[in-house]
């Protein structure tokens, strides 16, 4: 039996029997037992810290690593050692969800066809200069509804996205659209966008698009999803902390928790690599 067990025995049973007369049974020192009972009546050092990550698990829904907790501590004054943090996460069921993966698909020949520009140079030094898109589906009571959007690699922000319960050219022409329309001013003289060989991208209403806006198309290569996979990556992101740790019953109900978590995405989920948001590292660009 361990010791700490015989200690529990022993003050469960103190009114019952002498205290002495227990621990020689036990074959444990009278102090020793003492000791033991000064530790239970001191309250846990960590209920502090649990309780601020407590906070911030509820603000971004449990979706932050120990990285970004860390951060977000940081931020508020609290500065913890990474692992202390990690272990306390653990201590108290506070870790974020695991990510899922997605399956990739080969996509066939196509009319329109352009360079593999970006060439996996995931960095950009400015604001609307390199940007990924793609489309994603997600899985909802009422059928699957197509997200189509187009993320930023300055900052990894998503600049616009549309939602429809049809993949065609047009989700994905109207995403373009609305991305123009909100940073028009500000888009630099060539700026790159970057997709995979989907239909919708191979379009000749995307070639068209793209000849108006002046944008400079670039292409995966066939075969290489990871030539696209900053677009990739925000999907894997937004499916693992959003859509699936909720059910989806209706359309409506997806995009009001997909509107909501690219809200939080680009405002206030913390990018490790620059302890910024999304925004807050647009806006020192500005």
């Amino acid at each position: 039996m361990r010791t700490k067990v015989k200690y529990l025995i022993i003050w469960r049973y103190k009114n019952k029997y002498s205290v002495s007369a227990m621990c020689r049974f036990f074959e444990v020192s009278r102090s020793g037992y003492y000791d033991f009972m000064k530790k239970i009546d001191q309250p846990d050092k960590d209920t502090s810290l649990a309780e601020q990550i407590t906070l911030c698990q509820e603000r971004c829904g449990k979706t932050y690593g120990y990285r970004r907790i860390h951060i977000w501590l940081g931020k508020r004054g609290i500065h913890r050692n990474p692992k202390t943090v990690l272990r306390v996460m653990k201590k108290y069921n506070l870790l974020s969800e695991i990510r899922r993966h997605r399956r990739w698909k080969k996509m066939g020949e196509h009319a329109h066809k352009y360079e593999n520009l970006l060439n996996r140079n995931f960095s950009a030094d400015r604001p609307n200069s390199k940007w990924v898109t793609d489309i994603s589906y997600i899985h909802t009571g009422e059928g699957v509804l197509y997200l189509s959007m187009i993320r930023d690699l300055f900052d990894n922000s998503i600049v616009a996205y549309k939602m429809g319960t049809e993949q065609t050219v047009n989700l994905v022409l109207d995403t373009i659209r609305l991305a123009v329309k909100k940073e028009k001013k500000e888009i630099a003289a060539e700026l790159q966008l970057h997709s995979d060989q989907g239909l919708q991208y191979t379009s000749h209403g995307y070639f068209t698009l793209t000849q108006e806006y002046g944008i400079t198309p670039s292409m995966s290569r066939r075969g290489n999803c990871y030539d696209n996979a900053m677009a990739e990556n925000f999907f894997s992101i937004l499916k693992s902390e959003c859509v699936s740790r909720c059910k989806l019953d209706t359309l409506d109900k997806a995009r009001s928790f997909i509107d909501q978590y690219i809200h939080f995405y680009n405002h206030e989920r913390i990018q490790v690599k620059t302890c910024l948001t999304p925004f807050e590292k647009r806006s020192q660009a500005a």
